[in-house]
């Protein structure tokens, strides 16, 4: 493979931060080689053109070279997944790169979870999609730009109590472990591990918005946790996975980082509960970015 892109060609650039999210978005054109995004091949289609300009345009560093100038008509974001929630696209640096999604409510309104980078003109372009009532944090290291969408949309800012310093103006504290119900149909469930004040939200039977507690890894081709990244408690997230597991039924896992995967609820269910069983054995590690199994 080339390590100097032709004139003309698609490229990443140094500034890869190795989040992932081009790698989503264009599996099979954009891979891993040495710890940061390349671009494996030049694409042979529009519609791979397509997904090449969704990565470009979600790519917090900016990463993502076009050829020519970045077409903004080709921008996809926000992206539906099904009929109810929307990928934000447009990820932060400011969150390490993190997804954020829109959830769509029966009554036409809209919740937003965890945040894309902040802009007048994004704010205007997600809120087209209806009233957006709250915003909805996983956790601390995703509440950058908060405050500012929440004011921006007139919305409710919630976060748990564990992390309350990285959002300390939120209008509603989740405390406890206990579940808590933030609207008919969304209930946010604690899930103390990754930090101390984690929260999964869970959506009309079908969703987890489970922020950066457990995710959809490629390389094992299961839900997997960030036990390299671990900043509270690997002892605590394993205790809290076997609190949660008879209340964890979704169809469509949607974490903050790592790949989204949409199976069963009976299928999720086993997965989790043999993730439930892997991580009671795992002990404390030195965070280690690099070791994410993608």
């Amino acid at each position: 493979m080339d390590t100097e892109p032709s004139k003309g060609d698609w490229s990443v650039d140094e500034r890869c931060m190795n989040c992932d999210v081009a790698r989503q978005l264009a599996p099979g054109l954009i891979g891993e080689v040495g710890g940061r995004s390349v671009v494996l091949r030049q694409p042979r289609d529009q519609a791979e053109v397509r997904q090449l300009h969704a990565a470009a345009h979600a790519c917090p560093s900016r990463s993502i070279r076009a050829p020519g100038r970045l077409d903004a008509a080709l921008d996809p974001f926000p992206m539906a997944l099904d009929d109810t929630v929307h990928l934000c696209g447009h990820n932060s640096t400011h969150t390490a790169g993190a997804n954020s999604y829109l959830l769509c409510r029966p009554d036409g309104t809209v919740m937003m979870v965890d945040t894309p980078r902040w802009s007048t003109a994004l704010a205007e372009r997600y809120q087209a999609l209806g009233r957006v009532t709250d915003v909805l944090l996983t956790h601390r290291d995703h509440a950058a730009h908060g405050r500012r969408y929440a004011d921006a949309f007139g919305a409710r800012l919630w976060i748990h109590e564990g992390d309350l310093e990285a959002a300390p103006d939120a209008d509603r504290v989740l405390r406890g472990t206990d579940p808590a119900t933030i609207a008919p149909g969304v209930v946010a469930l604690p899930l103390p591990g990754h930090t101390r004040g984690s929260v999964l939200y869970l959506a009309d039977g079908r969703y987890c918005f489970s922020g950066d507690s457990f995710y959809w890894s490629r390389a094992t081709g299961d839900i997997e946790v960030a036990e390299s990244v671990t900043w509270y408690s690997i002892e605590e997230l394993a205790a809290s996975l076997a609190r949660a597991i008879d209340q964890l039924r979704f169809e469509w896992l949607l974490p903050g980082h790592g790949d989204r995967r949409h199976l069963p609820a009976e299928e999720m269910t086993r997965r989790l509960e043999r993730l439930a069983n892997r991580t009671r054995e795992l002990r404390p590690r030195t965070v280690d970015f690099t070791a994410v199994r993608w």
